[in-house]
């Protein structure tokens, strides 16, 4: 018998059990509440807040911030036996009954936490059949959730007045502190006003909430459930709070996370707040300055080197300014880089061994099957260093360093450093996309800056401190790195802004600015050891201003920055690395020393990789007795002629230096008794016209077209043909201007050693 009835007890407790499940499964618990997005600093403080889809503020209170003041007094108010009941209290339900019945007491529902958990979930009408829904939802809830899990399901849906739910949202926006924050005073009027939200209003009726909060404060004493010195202070805390808006930091990137983790309740990003705090106050006062310039808006991104976290966000100058489209984001804004992309560029080309920081660089006047760059200022200097040409941002030795290069080289880098627009543009860029020809955002040239600073190593900047450090990849050596830095550090340049020299605030950056075409953006990227900053100006509108460069506007909030965000680094600098050498080199060209190299200086280079070619700055000529002629080896006489050393300068610098007057000695003509007709390697060059460009004349105004071209420095006189039609002989430096007639041309140029070359334009009238 004994079996027979444990085997009955056994199926109907199955039966039981299947038919909960089974009710379970047909009627599931309703939808997780709708939280408010929220974005956190670092230290887990709140920098922005949202409005959940219902237009109310309801922040997700986690677990941690429930603190066990916070849950003492809960509790004891609302529950005190929420730990042992099964989320119904029969005690309290015989006990309201008898008191709801015989009209003795105060009327109660004896709802439990549990059960309001299971209203505020589902809002009904307060009826008995709705009271019983209610009991069994709270017996269901008690099924899938732990006692914590329901008392933070209850602190994330009481309500405070108005659109205000739950104890996070009551404390950011009265006392501006998440709960784990708050006194044993304020806990405790946080926990009083959820069953009277409408008659005690913080901010409104301060007298009436502080009147009940010490009446509960003297309750809880009685309890012990707090120390009674505790309770005592709490007690003369006064009550004097106001409501105050949602936390607003960082609205560009918060907004950009939020969609970027669209489920998400809470965004843990890596912000440090007190630095997103100082960067937006200096941004946008630094740009109230600039307004009178025509100036309206700035971005600035702040990245950790060695975490690669950015630590401060500010898309624009003052996101509320709808005037000035303050809502667009100019951290990841694609715009023009300017000269930014230079840096790079000379440390790719170290890295192939083509330059180093003396090597000499032609800064003259050149036609780049085309294209023709200028320096910023429209002034050449004939030859410079690498250093200078980097340090003062010359446009033209740039452009003649990518051509070497190589194009694809150069962008195929920029891909791999996460350049959207560059991979997307990629097969139709050229040599303009150094001076700013390309597109680049804010983002992208920090990050590419970060790389330099990271000793050439490349990995994706990380705007969550829960998202996983990215793998880094070796863009540049460390070698190449180091010297760009090395040079990207100096002083003596001309986007050094007024004053700064002599400022004791002068911060030690490695830094670089840039000035797109039109001045319609003004850049300038710095980093030291520990901290890149990257400073974008200028309008969203893309309006230019006569004052936006680099240097002048950009600049200064770049070091104000440094001074403020990045005073306490330490106080240590790169160091070369171990597979970096140094050696002397010829002052006059940066090459290895040749047999005429008297003056030499130190340079670095990377062993085994940068270019070991012997300088020839100067080559052997023989010269005539009287210094009239030169010989070649084949009409060289016997004797009566004599050795001398002469500049072996390129065409193009020789005739810049022909051009501007500036003395150096020239090549005396060649023995013209001399019947040996030299090959084409160093035929003329013709500057203009273009080859394959077509030209569009004014009839009207009689315009003509202008032939020119670079020789070696020993061709004295040019013939230029049109057509196979001789045109007329000029001197090798001479500018010759005629008028063609339209259709297309075939332009000629032979020099005096029978050298020829040829384009091919068209011409149209209009």
């Amino acid at each position: 018998m004994a079996r027979q009835l444990a085997v009955r007890i056994s199926v109907i407790v199955l039966v039981a059990l299947g038919g909960l499940l089974a009710l379970d499964f047909l009627f599931p618990l309703p939808p997780a509440p709708q939280y408010s997005p929220i974005v956190l600093a670092a230290d887990g403080s709140v920098l922005h807040a949202y409005l959940n889809p219902t237009q109310k503020w309801r922040m997700k209170t986690e677990l941690r911030e429930i603190t066990p003041v916070l849950r003492k007094a809960i509790i004891e108010k609302e529950d005190r036996w929420f730990r042992w009941h099964f989320g119904v209290n029969p005690v309290a339900l015989v006990q309201a009954a008898g008191r709801n019945l015989f009209g003795t007491g105060r009327t109660t529902g004896a709802s439990t936490i549990t059960m309001q958990v299971a209203r505020l979930l589902e809002p009904k009408e307060r009826t008995f059949g709705n009271k019983l829904l209610e009991m069994l939802r709270a017996t269901q809830l008690e099924a899938h959730y732990s006692k914590d899990e329901i008392l933070q399901l209850y602190l994330n849906l009481v309500p405070y007045g108005g659109n205000v739910e739950g104890v996070k949202s009551a404390a950011l926006l009265y006392f501006q502190q998440t709960p784990d924050y708050l006194s044993l005073a304020q806990t405790v009027t946080l926990a009083i006003i959820p069953n009277r939200p409408r008659g005690l209003v913080l901010g409104k009726d301060n007298a009436a909430v502080l009147q009940e909060r010490n009446r509960w404060l003297r309750r809880f004493g009685a309890a012990g459930l707090f120390p009674k010195d505790d309770v005592a202070d709490a007690l003369l805390e006064p009550l004097d709070v106001e409501r105050h808006a949602a936390p607003v930091l960082a609205p560009h990137l918060s907004r950009r996370l939020v969609r970027q983790f669209p489920r998400q309740a809470i965004i843990r990003s890596s912000l440090q707040r007190a630095k997103q705090s100082k960067a937006e106050d200096l941004t946008r006062n630094y740009v109230r300055r600039l307004h009178e310039l025509g100036i309206t808006q700035a971005s600035v991104l702040v990245v950790n080197n060695r975490t690669r976290q950015v630590e401060a966000y500010v898309g624009s100058a003052d996101f509320r300014d709808f005037a000035g489209q303050g809502q667009n984001d100019g951290v990841v804004a694609v715009r023009s880089p300017g000269s930014t992309l230079k840096p790079f560029l000379y440390a790719l080309a170290m890295d192939r061994g083509l330059v180093t920081p003396k090597l000499l660089l032609p800064d003259v006047p050149t036609n780049f099957q085309g294209y023709r760059p200028e320096n910023f200022d429209k002034h050449c200097n004939g030859e410079v260093t690498l250093e200078r040409a980097l340090a003062f941002s010359l446009n033209i030795p740039a452009v003649r360093v990518l051509n070497q290069l190589g194009v694809p080289t150069f962008t195929d880098k920029l891909r791999q450093a996460g350049f959207q627009s560059v991979t997307r543009n990629r097969a139709r860029l050229g040599l303009s996309s150094i001076l700013g020809g390309c597109g680049a955002s804010l983002e992208e040239l920090t990050n590419l800056y970060v790389t330099l600073a990271d000793a050439g190593k490349y990995a994706k900047l990380r705007f969550t401190t829960t998202s996983a450090e990215d793998q880094k990849a070796v863009l540049l050596s460390e070698s190449s790195a180091f010297l760009t830095t090395d040079i990207l550090a100096q002083l003596t340049r001309p986007d050094l802004p007024l004053g700064a020299a002599s400022s004791m605030r002068l911060p030690k950056v490695a830094w670089k600015t840039g000035t797109s075409y039109g001045r319609r953006d003004a850049w300038s990227i710095g980093y030291n050891r520990q901290y890149t900053i990257g400073v974008w100006v200028g309008n969203f509108s893309g309006q230019g201003s006569p004052a936006l460069t680099g240097a002048d506007v950009a600049t200064p909030l770049l070091f104000d920055l440094f001074n403020t965000l990045a005073y306490n680094s330490p106080n240590d600098w790169f160091v070369p690395p171990a597979a970096l050498d140094f050696r002397l080199v010829c002052a006059e060209s940066g090459l290895v020393p040749g047999e005429h190299c008297p003056n030499q200086v130190i340079d670095y280079f990377l062993p085994s990789i940068s270019n070991g070619l012997r300088c020839q700055h100067l080559r052997e000529v023989l010269v005539s007795a009287d210094g009239n002629f030169t010989y070649c080896r084949t009409c060289a006489p016997a004797a009566g002629y004599r050795r001398e050393l002469y500049p072996n300068l390129l065409p193009e610098v020789a005739a810049y230096k022909e051009a501007q007057g500036i003395p150096y000695r020239r090549l005396p003509p060649h023995n013209p008794q001399c019947q040996l007709v030299r090959g084409t390697e160093r035929a003329p060059t013709i500057t203009s016209p273009a080859a394959n460009t077509e030209y569009v004349l004014n009839r009207h105004e009689q315009q003509q077209l202008l032939l020119s071209c670079t020789t070696d420095n020993e061709v004295r006189q040019v013939h230029w043909y049109v057509n196979d039609k001789f045109l007329r002989t000029a001197a090798a430096t001479e500018r010759v201007f005629f008028r063609p007639q339209p259709g297309p041309l075939k332009i000629s140029c032979a020099d005096d050693h029978g050298r020829n070359t040829d384009v091919l334009v068209t011409v149209t009238e209009m």
